[in-house]
């Protein structure tokens, strides 16, 4: 089973089950031509993570060096919709669980094969009469966090914690 993990601690289930959730930040910006048109400009894009359990143990981070870069594995996995046969996942996947493709033919997802190249790349195997494919991984971020939070319930035993990290 491929679980969370944070500079290299995997969380384990009695931890709590991990909910997972991705929210884009990114350096953007609005303005208004003469002509009164809205223009949208990015200058770059990343990912925040929050990450949140409840369970019978803490997650055990005390000894990692939050100063420092982490390695975070997810497990909620993200996906990429295309009609192509070719591209290239615009994140990193998990090193440990290989991404998958899924045909979409006669009203439902099939799984099909695809190759991913160590530059991201993809190749997805043809199915006959699809109309699309779909590329998904569990992505792995190099982030920056902070010691996560915890809480106790004394009168269950019950841990709660949260990790709020943001992508390098």
């Amino acid at each position: 089973m491929v679980e969370v993990m944070l500079g290299g601690i995997p969380i384990r289930l009695q931890s709590g089950v991990p909910v997972e959730e991705y929210s884009p930040v990114g350096g953007v910006s609005t303005g208004r031509r003469s002509g009164g048109a809205l223009v949208k400009m990015r200058h770059w894009r990343k990912t925040a993570i929050t990450i949140r359990g409840s369970g019978w143990m803490g997650p055990g981070f005390s000894g990692l060096d939050f100063d420092q870069p982490l390695e975070l594995r997810c497990t909620k996995q993200k996906a990429l919709t295309t009609t192509e046969l070719t591209g290239t996942l615009p994140g990193t996947p998990r090193p440990d669980d290989a991404p998958w493709a899924l045909a979409y033919v006669g009203g439902d997802w099939h799984r099909t094969p695809v190759v991913v190249e160590p530059d991201r790349t993809f190749t997805i195997t043809p199915v006959p009469g699809a109309l699309q494919y779909q590329v998904c991984w569990l992505p792995v971020f190099t982030v920056f966090c902070e010691p996560p939070p915890e809480a106790q319930d004394s009168s269950t035993g019950m841990h709660d914690w949260t990790i709020t990290a943001e992508e390098i």
